[in-house]
């Protein structure tokens, strides 16, 4: 069976995942959920009921790491898995304290026992050692922490990309623009339609 990606284009989890099922060239049948209508066979797949969420024949996968893992598994043309120990290091920075900082910085409104600009300066000492890393990439060539991480890079950078941009840190705003300008963000970024039960399938990549 083709796997199936439940998907949202503009959550960063979700991205993650398309760029990795994209760059291994591994074909799926992409569903667009809209989170606040999500349909029964998303609920019926996702245990968390969150995207991305693949269902592929053994059952599905929930954690978008994962899913980049799997897809890579299936084909890695540009060697992203053969990366340094490290990139698992960074990854887990980006996922846990940078993103939980992230989060309580744009969505402030949800965390009113905390200080944003306090949260904003967490998420920066991530981003300061993150410069401090990247030449064109974090390591000598593309690899998965470069795809992991960029996504929630870009959302952080939105919250206020006037300030982002002012930051002192060449490094990561040219790797950062360096993706948005890309065909590959471009290629993971098309709109699709709401899916319905009925809907034929749509492929991806």
């Amino acid at each position: 069976m083709t796997s199936i990606l439940y998907s949202f284009r503009r959550c960063p989890y979700a991205m993650r995942a398309r760029l990795a099922i994209a760059a291994a060239q591994t074909p799926v049948h992409l569903r667009e959920v809209v989170l606040r209508d999500k349909p029964q066979a998303f609920l019926s797949a996702s245990p968390t009921a969150t995207v991305p969420c693949l269902v592929t024949e053994t059952g599905p996968i929930d954690e978008s790491l994962d899913i980049m893992k799997w897809a890579l598994a299936q084909n890695d043309p540009e060697g992203w898995l053969d990366m340094p120990p490290e990139g698992h290091d960074w990854i887990a920075r980006a996922d846990g304290p940078f993103k939980d900082a992230l989060d309580r910085t744009k969505y402030a409104t949800r965390y009113p026992e905390e200080n944003p600009e306090a949260q904003r300066d967490k998420a920066t000492a991530f981003l300061e050692d993150l410069d401090a890393q990247l030449g064109d990439w974090i390591f000598d060539r593309p690899t998965l922490a470069d795809y992991a991480i960029l996504p929630f890079v870009r959302q952080f950078a939105f919250i206020d990309r006037a300030w982002f941009d002012a930051q002192d840190w060449p490094a990561l705003r040219g790797w950062l623009d360096r993706f948005l300008t890309s065909p590959r963000f471009e290629s993971v970024m098309s709109k699709y339609p709401q899916w319905q039960p009925d809907d034929a399938p749509v492929s991806f990549p």
